[in-house]
């Protein structure tokens, strides 16, 4: 789950798993697999890292913090 805050102040998790798009318009939006969408206050590419940090956790296509590759843009 990654951590975002709703345009009002308010905290909420989302799991990074279901994210299909992430978009700057220039408020960020992200949708999830199943349509919903989220306005949040983060930028598109703190999004990002925090995706990228979750699935490094959850070890989601091999990804650790031993090895780089493609999404490792630390």
């Amino acid at each position: 789950m990654i951590n975002v805050t709703k345009l009002n102040g308010k905290s909420f998790h989302i799991n990074a798993i279901y994210i299909e798009t992430v978009e700057s318009h220039p408020d960020t939006i992200i949708t999830l697999t199943n349509g919903k969408k989220f306005i949040v206050a983060e930028t598109e590419e703190e999004i990002i890292q925090s995706m990228i940090q979750f699935y490094r956790a959850i070890n989601i296509l091999g990804l650790n913090n031993d090895k780089g590759g493609a999404l490792d843009e630390e």
